[in-house]
């Protein structure tokens, strides 16, 4: 019998979540840490992810437990927050380039926004992501958020399929590091 939750995400998290980040968000981490070469994308990943503020941060992670391993994460917060959020990214890319740097707007302001829901491979199909989905629409419930958002790549079909029965709707195409997306609403009040 397996021992299976969703608890908040903990700093101890990092190497996993690391993982399965760059497993959803694929270019868009080589963007976000500067970094190209996978295992110091990884790292810098582990790093974000254990920082206290930051949109990659554990404190806006909920993460599914099978025997004591995440094998899932979601990363939500709210739209308004993804400027003050993405600080330590764009400084970290400051030092790295020495010059400005400008990240995609990934969310509306008055959306609460899941930027990263991603499931092990060798978990697939048994309901990690919805129940993940529902955690954070609980969440969000629960701090008085009227609608929550998420982009889904044209091409992903499969996540689209689940994004819909969980009535998302369509609210209009977005660009992320030069793809298109379609950004998905739901309104929960």
């Amino acid at each position: 019998m397996f021992n299976i939750t969703i608890r908040e995400a903990i700093k101890q998290d990092s190497a996993k979540a690391a993982v399965l980040i760059y497993d959803a968000i694929d270019d868009i981490a080589d963007v976000l840490t500067g970094e190209k070469e996978k295992h110091k994308v990884l790292k810098r990943l582990e790093l974000y992810f254990s920082q206290e503020v930051n949109r990659l941060s554990y404190h806006n992670c909920l993460v599914k437990i099978i025997d004591d391993e995440p094998v899932g994460i979601a990363i939500a917060y709210h739209g308004k927050d993804a400027w003050k959020l993405d600080e330590s990214i764009r400084k970290h890319l400051k030092n790295i380039t020495s010059k400005e740097v400008k990240l995609d707007s990934e969310a509306d302001i008055a959306d609460y926004y899941l930027d990263t829901l991603s499931v092990n491979p060798l978990f697939g199909g048994q309901g990690i992501g919805t129940d993940l989905l529902k955690g954070v629409i609980y969440e969000a419930k629960e701090q008085g958020y009227r609608t929550i958002s998420l982009n889904v790549d044209k091409k992903n079909v499969k996540a689209r399929r689940l994004y819909e029965k969980m009535d998302f709707v369509y609210k209009k195409s977005i660009k992320i590091n030069n793809h298109y997306y379609d950004y998905l609403v739901k309104c929960i009040f």
